[in-house]
């Protein structure tokens, strides 16, 4: 297996403590979450009280000031091995607090960002639309000025931590006829219009509640605008290239988690009087797939490193995401297909590592959407070559 050496000695005593704290407090809980589709929010602060949640937020909020993001890939990486993937503590402190952190006015970061730290208050970001998934140009959701604040209405779907959440970052059309021109709007639980819809059901990530959200008249007071509200279509921009790092991250350590299982059970499934692994079907699979997961990792960690040093480009990312999200595609299918029958049962990890991956393809930005992007940073753009 790889050598990884981007991490120093206190990622790696951090790393010995997150892994006994998702498979002592998290991982036991995984079985009751799935069956009740939602994680409880008692693990959020639970999260919270270790000082898991917006480390990078300074001391003066509460947090530990932490910037180095090596420390939330860690984070991560556990949580795929040892604890229960739908938890998604990575979206509540990197994908929506880095936008009241680095948007927010010094009165909203106090407002906000405190109980989110302790776990308190569950964030959530609300973008996709029904007729508008990566493309958020044609996003119909709208915002109006009036007065002393904005009236919001619009529908969210596909919305993470959508009924447990408190706290909303929710995008909408502000200039009319304008594909840019959107505004950021922190939508809190018990604003009156602020209505959720179903939880939906799903073929994987069983524990992760995801809904609907309804803005039916909301109005939203000018100090819950986050940054220019004409300008968040720049906003968004600027913070995906860390929200495809975090799955990157997610994607390679999960398929990482399936190759590991799978290792252990073909040592020890026997068919025909030995043990499947000693088959040189299985023994070439499993060695094809250790060197793309090695090529992999180095990929990430390289990644990693440059978003550290202030380096990682929207272009680099897309390409890690794509990636790795194609291959643990491909890994899991692989993993199950050597579990044969009981990879297909509910019971086996294997199955729920499969079932899981469907989504990486799709949600932060799509396969294709990848592509595109990747296409015209090396000059293949087609609205300058028709």
């Amino acid at each position: 297996m790889l050598n990884r050496t981007i991490f120093d000695a206190e990622h790696l005593l951090f790393r010995d403590s997150a892994t006994r704290y998702f498979k002592e407090r998290v991982g036991p809980h995984s079985e009751r979450w799935r069956s009740q589709g939602y994680c409880d929010r008692e693990a959020y602060v639970d999260a919270g009280a270790q000082g898991y949640l917006l480390m990078w937020a300074d001391e003066q909020f509460g947090g530990a000031g932490i910037k180095d993001f090596r420390y939330e890939q860690i984070l991560i990486e556990e949580n795929m091995r040892h604890g229960e993937p739908s938890l998604f503590l990575t979206l509540h402190s990197r994908l929506v607090g880095p936008y009241i952190g680095g948007l927010g006015t010094a009165e909203q970061q106090q407002r906000f960002l405190p109980p989110a730290i302790t776990g308190e208050k569950i964030f959530g970001v609300a973008m996709t639309e029904p007729a508008a998934g990566s493309d958020l140009a044609g996003m119909r959701s709208h915002a109006e000025e009036q007065g002393d604040h904005w009236l919001l209405n619009g529908t969210k779907t596909y919305i993470s931590n959508g009924q447990i959440g408190d706290v909303f970052v929710v995008a909408a059309r502000t200039v009319p006829g304008s594909s840019h021109g959107l505004g950021l709007f922190i939508v809190e639980r018990g604003m009156a219009g602020f209505e959720r819809g179903r939880r939906l059901k799903k073929i994987g990530m069983h524990a992760q509640d995801t809904s609907e959200l309804f803005f039916n008249n909301v109005q939203v007071p000018k100090t819950n605008v986050l940054g220019d509200p004409t300008k968040g279509f720049k906003a968004l921009a600027h913070f995906l290239a860390e929200e495809r790092l975090v799955s990157m991250v997610q994607y390679t350590a999960a398929a990482q988690a399936a190759w590991d299982v799978t290792l252990e059970f073909v040592k020890e499934r026997r068919a025909f009087g030995k043990p499947i692994g000693a088959f040189q079907n299985t023994r070439f699979k499993m060695a094809e797939m250790r060197t793309q997961l090695d090529v992999a990792q180095a990929f990430v960690d390289h990644c990693v490193m440059q978003h550290v040093g202030g380096q990682l480009t929207a272009e680099l990312a897309a390409q890690g995401k794509l990636f790795c999200s194609e291959l643990e595609g491909r890994v899991t299918d692989e993993c199950l297909q050597l579990h044969g029958g009981a990879g297909y049962m509910d019971e086996y990890r294997i199955s729920r590592y499969y079932t899981d991956a469907r989504i990486s393809r799709i949600y932060a930005g799509t396969s294709e959407i990848m592509k595109e992007i990747i296409a015209r940073s090396v000059g293949l753009d087609d609205r300058k070559m028709l």
